[in-house]
C-alpha cells in the first residue's frame, strides 16, 4: 500500500519563490500576504487513509452498477476512425483512485491507468496543491523565453532524478549540471506531447547531418545518409517500434510507406529494423550501415515494447547495443513516455544501468493532469537554436507543478512500488499459470504487463470478458498481424494489495470462461 505524504505549496516549490509570488499577488489584489501565505503554506495529504480505503472498496465492486450514467448521450463528430473505436460506455462521468464511473454508471478499474497516463488514478488528493496555486495566481500562460520558475526548478529535479542523485545534494547536482561530457543528462526541452519529445531527438540527431538553417556550420557528418535504427517486428518490418505520431516517426514503423522510400531512394534517410534481443544482428546493422555512404545517426527503443506485446528488452541485449553506440558515436534514444514514474528509479533505464543520450518523459509525470512530456538530452547533443525544438506552450507552469507533485510522491513511495511490482507479477503469473493451452508467456517489467496467448480469438475473447464482463479495463493487441496475441495491463502505482489479488483473481476468471 502506498504512504502518505504531507506537503505543502510551500514544500514543493520552495519558501522564496512563494514569499514572491504571495507579495505578488497581494500587489495585484487578489489578497492579502497573510491569507495567500496560510494557502501557500497548508500541507495536503497525498494519500490519505481514508481516499485509499474508499479508492480499494470501490474496486472490490467493479462491474457494479451504482448510478445511472448517461442515457441521454451523442457520439460527438468524430472522423470515422474515431468512431469505430469509441467505446461510450467507458467515456469518464468521474473517477476517484484505481475506479473510474463510465456513461453506463458502472464502476471499472483503470487496469491500464486511462491508457498509460493515469500513474496515480483518479482525482489523487495531492493535486489539490493545483488549486492552491491557482488561488495564489499562479499563471499558467508562460513562454519559451519567460519560462516560469516551476518549469526551472522541474528540469533540476528532472536532472537530478535522472543521474542518481539525491535530494538536497545540490553540490553533485550543480556539478552534472556543468557537465560537458558524453552521456551526463542535463539538458531539458519542455514541450506538451511524447510526440513532440522524441520529435526533438530525432531533430537533434539529424542536426549532426543537415543543418538547420543556413547560417549554421556544416554538419559534422554532412554528405553522408543518416540511419535510424528501431526496433524490428517479427516479421522482420519496422512495426514493432512507436515513438511518436509525427510523419517522421509514423514512417520509422512502416507508415507513409511510399513517402519512407521516396526519402530513401532520394538518400535522405534510411530505417533499419533490429531484431528485438538479438545482438549479433545488431553488431552485423552497425558493421553495414556505419560506413561509407551511411552513418548511424540514432537507435531509438522503448525498455517494454508496449506497443508490440509489451516485449521487454534484455539487459544483455541494451548493454551490448549501447555500448557498441558509444564506441561508434552513435547517439541513443530511450523512449520512456510508457515507463517513467512506474519504476521504483523513477525512469526504467536507470534499473538498466545505461547512458543514454536522450531520454523522453511524458503520460506518467503530470498524471494526466496536463499534456507535458520533455525531452532530456545531453551537452554534445545540445545543437538546436530555440526554434528547432520547442512548442509554444511546452513551458506551462501548472503542469510542471503537476511534475514536481507526481514526483514527490513517487519518490517517497519507491520501496512500495517494488513491493507491488512483485506481488503484482507474482499474482498474475500464478492466475495464467493454469491455462497454458491458451498462455504462452506473461511479458513485461514491473506493472507494466502483458498476457500472451497462443491465439488471436482467444485473447480477443479473454479481453472481451475482462473489460465487459468483470469491468477491468484491459487493451488488446490484435491489429498487427505479426504481433503477437496479447492483451496489456499497466495498473495505478496506487494499487493496493488487496486491489491487485482482486485483479488477479479476475484475470483467472476470465481466463477460465475463455477456456470453456
Amino acid at each position: 500500500m502506498s504512504i502518505d505524504i504531507r506537503r505543502s505549496l510551500t514544500d514543493i516549490a520552495g519558501e522564496a519563490y512563494i514569499d514572491a509570488v504571495c507579495r505578488a499577488a497581494a500587489a495585484l489584489g487578489l489578497g492579502d500576504y497573510s491569507g495567500l501565505r496560510k494557502i501557500a503554506d497548508a500541507p495536503v495529504d497525498f494519500f490519505p487513509e481514508d481516499f485509499a480505503g474508499r479508492s480499494e472498496a470501490l474496486t472490490l465492486r467493479c462491474g457494479e452498477k451504482i448510478t445511472d450514467g448517461l442515457a441521454d448521450s451523442f457520439p460527438g463528430a468524430p472522423t470515422d476512425a474515431f468512431k469505430r473505436a469509441f467505446h461510450r460506455e467507458s467515456a469518464p462521468l468521474c473517477g476517484l483512485g484505481t475506479v473510474r464511473i463510465g456513461e453506463n454508471g458502472k464502476i471499472a478499474f483503470i487496469g491500464k491507468s486511462e491508457h498509460y497516463q493515469a500513474s496515480l488514478g483518479h482525482n489523487f488528493p495531492g493535486y489539490r496543491l493545483l488549486a492552491h496555486a491557482v488561488k495564489l495566481g499562479i499563471t499558467n500562460q508562460t513562454h519559451n523565453n519567460t519560462r516560469g520558475y516551476l518549469t526551472r526548478r522541474l528540469e533540476r529535479e528532472l536532472v537530478r532524478t535522472a543521474n542518481g542523485i539525491a535530494p538536497g545534494d545540490d553540490a553533485a547536482l550543480e556539478a552534472v549540471l556543468r557537465s560537458t561530457e558524453p552521456h551526463v543528462l542535463n539538458r531539458v526541452v519542455n514541450l506538451e506531447t511524447g510526440s513532440l519529445a522524441c520529435e526533438a531527438a530525432f531533430k537533434m540527431a539529424l542536426a549532426r547531418f543537415y543543418r538547420l538553417q543556413k547560417d549554421f556550420m556544416t554538419p559534422k557528418y554532412a554528405g553522408r545518409i543518416p540511419v535510424f535504427v528501431v526496433m524490428a517486428d517479427n516479421d522482420g518490418g519496422s512495426t514493432a517500434n512507436y515513438h511518436g505520431t509525427t510523419i517522421f516517426t509514423q514512417m520509422h514503423r512502416g507508415l507513409w510507406p511510399e513517402l519512407a522510400q521516396a526519402a530513401e531512394a532520394a538518400g535522405l534517410f534510411k530505417v533499419v529494423p533490429c531484431p528485438i534481443n538479438d545482438a549479433e544482428a545488431f553488431r552485423n546493422i552497425v558493421g553495414r550501415y556505419d560506413t561509407g555512404k551511411y552513418k548511424i545517426a540514432l537507435f531509438s527503443h522503448e525498455l517494454v515494447l508496449m506497443n508490440y506485446a509489451g516485449i521487454r528488452l534484455d539487459d544483455a541485449f541494451v548493454a551490448a547495443a549501447h555500448a557498441l553506440c558509444d564506441a561508434h558515436d552513435i547517439p541513443v534514444l530511450v523512449d520512456e513516455i510508457q515507463s517513467c514514474m512506474w519504476s521504483p528509479e523513477i525512469f526504467l533505464f536507470r534499473e538498466y544501468k545505461c547512458r543514454p543520450d536522450f531520454v523522453s518523459v511524458g503520460k506518467g509525470f503530470p498524471g494526466g493532469q496536463y499534456p507535458a512530456s520533455r525531452i532530456l538530452t545531453t551537452a554534445p547533443m545540445d545543437n538546436l537554436n530555440l526554434f528547432g525544438a520547442l512548442v509554444t506552450n511546452g513551458q506551462e507552469e501548472l503542469a510542471s507543478l503537476a511534475n514536481l507533485i507526481t514526483l514527490e510522491f513517487a519518490r517517497a513511495n519507491a520501496e512500495e512500488t517494488g513491493k507491488l511490482e512483485k506481488l503484482w507479477r507474482s499474482k498474475v503469473a500464478a492466475a495464467v499459470a493454469a491455462y497454458p493451452q491458451l498462455v504462452a508467456r506473461v511479458e513485461g517489467q514491473g506493472l507494466l504487463t502483458s498476457i500472451i496467448f497462443h491465439e488471436r480469438e482467444c485473447a480477443e475473447r479473454f479481453s472481451s470478458i475482462l473489460a465487459h464482463e468483470k469491468s477491468i479495463d484491459v487493451s488488446v493487441q490484435t491489429y498487427k498481424p505479426d504481433c503477437p496475441k496479447a492483451a496489456l495491463l499497466k495498473p495505478p502505482l496506487i494499487t493496493s494489495a488487496r486491489s491487485a489479488e482482486f485483479v488477479a483473481a479476475r484475470i483467472g476468471e476470465a481466463l477460465a470462461e475463455t477456456a470453456k
